[in-house]
Parts: C-alpha cells; sequence; structure tokens
C-alpha cells in the first residue's frame, strides 16, 4: 500500500485548537485563527488567534510578505435575513512572499484543508485588494 509522503507536519496543538475553534457557538462577530510554517521543524504552528475582529483588522494583522493559513469564522448575513457562521479557510499567499516559504506552504495545503474542515478556501494574493467584506460575501453567497 503506497503512502503519501508530507512536507509539513500539522502539530498537534493546531489540530486542537482547530477543532476546539470549529465547535465554538458564536452569536455574533468574525474570529480567527491564523497558522503559519515553521521552517526550521517543518510544521505547522499557531500565530495568532483573534476573536471579533473585522476582515479590515485581520488583513492589517496578517504579513504582507510570508504566507498564512487563516481559518475564519464569518458572520454571514443572508439574503432572507438568517445569519450564519460558516468556516472560511484563506489561503493567504502574498506574491511578495519568499520562494521557498510559497513553495512549503503550496505544498501542504491540501492537507490542512483537509484538517481545517472549511466550507469554503478563498485565495489572496494581493494584500491591498485581495481580502474584503465584499469579496467574502460574494465567494460565500455565490
Amino acid at each position: 500500500m503506497a503512502s503519501t509522503a508530507k512536507t509539513v507536519d500539522i502539530d498537534k496543538d493546531v489540530t486542537g485548537a482547530l477543532r476546539k475553534f470549529r465547535f465554538q457557538r458564536r452569536s455574533q462577530g468574525h474570529a480567527a485563527i491564523v497558522i503559519k510554517i515553521n521552517k526550521a521543524a517543518l510544521k505547522m504552528v499557531i500565530d495568532e488567534e483573534y476573536d471579533d475582529i473585522s476582515i479590515e483588522d485581520l488583513v492589517e494583522e496578517l504579513p504582507r510578505n510570508s504566507p498564512r493559513y487563516v481559518v475564519l469564522s464569518y458572520e454571514l448575513k443572508h439574503r432572507d435575513g438568517r445569519t450564519s457562521f460558516p468556516l472560511v479557510l484563506i489561503n493567504w499567499a502574498p506574491s511578495s512572499s519568499e520562494t521557498t516559504m510559497m513553495t512549503l506552504h503550496a505544498s501542504a495545503l491540501l492537507d490542512f484543508q483537509r484538517v481545517a474542515e472549511a466550507n469554503k478556501t478563498i485565495e489572496v494574493r494581493d494584500a491591498e485588494d485581495g481580502l474584503t467584506k465584499e469579496i467574502v460575501d460574494e465567494k460565500l453567497l455565490s
């Protein structure tokens, strides 16, 4: 039986934090958990956690030249008046990032998507215009 080799391991702390984050009940606002790759150890680690953060503030907090995986619990207002909190994976991969980090980040993306169990993935290459509330709403409501 063939096994697939992993370039980057997902730390137990990360899987535990994602599980806890996924099952938290939210009544308002957005929350996020930001994961980065520790290049020396070749494993994913928690970078930051945010509760009740706007998309604009989240973009300000993310690095302009280093990739991150962001799992976002997003307060979505539906056209019929309902509110839901889908999990969105933001693949934050600014084009100005170091090539080695981008390669590691890209190689681990599919494995992280599986573990994160997000409803939708949004790719962001341009930090300035790539992530806004309007973009997230459009991706989730389409």
